[in-house]
């Protein structure tokens, strides 16, 4: 077995993983696989390193890579589902596909008609064109980062629940279980959901627009402290509001 030995940073668990690779018989770790030039793009490269210092709860630095290609990479958020369909129908051009995603424990976006638990056909979801109601295209039916890891659009709406909330500690993690958010205590669990949101924010090459909700003071399922922190930090790495 073969692996490249710069598995290091914090979304592979500060090296963790390597560490449990090297006390495998027959494990070779050779540099020489490492990819050192990327294939990806230098937009995209910044839009990583952005996603990276945002979950990583780096605000300053946030704010400093998204200063360098806002101008080139349309992000926006909004508490506003409504517009957030509208502003990415405006900015797709000819056949850019476009998409709503979601996180696979976003349990409290029902009421606004996202429901992870129906199982979405990826090939479909992908593939087919924008009059079929099973497409990106419809905006109707969102896909969580088990069906787009790995896989882009040109433009993303990432539809964010009280699963991954911001406090002034940094973040905070839950599961719905039943009628109630419990919180996770698993470190590993911890790290699956916020690699989940990870996902979300990397997989548009053109922009994103997130939209996180108001919240509901009547439904203390989601009320609106699970979310307004989260919005607030959005606001203060520099994205501006859609209204």
């Amino acid at each position: 077995m073969y692996i490249s030995s710069r598995l290091t940073d914090s979304e592979y668990a500060s090296g963790m993983a390597l560490d449990r690779v090297r006390t495998r018989v027959n494990t070779h770790l050779d540099d020489c696989l490492h990819l050192a030039v990327s294939m990806r793009s230098f937009r995209a490269e910044n839009v990583s390193t952005f996603v990276k210092n945002l979950l990583d709860c780096e605000k300053q630095k946030a704010r400093e890579v998204f200063a360098r290609f806002a101008d080139h990479y349309p992000m926006v958020v909004t508490r506003d589902l409504r517009l957030a369909k509208q502003w990415i129908q405006a900015h797709a051009r000819g056949t850019e596909r476009f998409g709503m995603v979601a996180s696979s424990k976003a349990q409290r976006l029902k009421p606004h008609a996202i429901d992870i638990r129906v199982e979405v056909d990826p090939v479909h979801w992908f593939l087919n064109g924008r009059q079929d109601t099973r497409s990106s295209y419809y905006l109707e039916d969102a896909a969580t980062e088990f069906q787009v890891q790995g896989l882009e659009l040109d433009w993303t709406c990432v539809t964010w629940d009280g699963d991954l909330r911001f406090d002034e500690s940094g973040w905070s993690y839950h599961d719905f279980r039943g009628d109630r958010w419990t919180t996770i205590l698993n470190p590993q669990n911890r790290i699956y959901l916020r690699n989940a949101y990870r996902v979300l924010l990397t997989r548009a090459r053109q922009g994103m627009v997130v939209f996180i909700p108001p919240g509901e003071r009547s439904d203390p399922t989601r009320l609106p402290d699970y979310y307004n922190s989260t919005f607030n930090y959005f606001i203060e790495v520099g994205i501006p509001v859609l209204e």
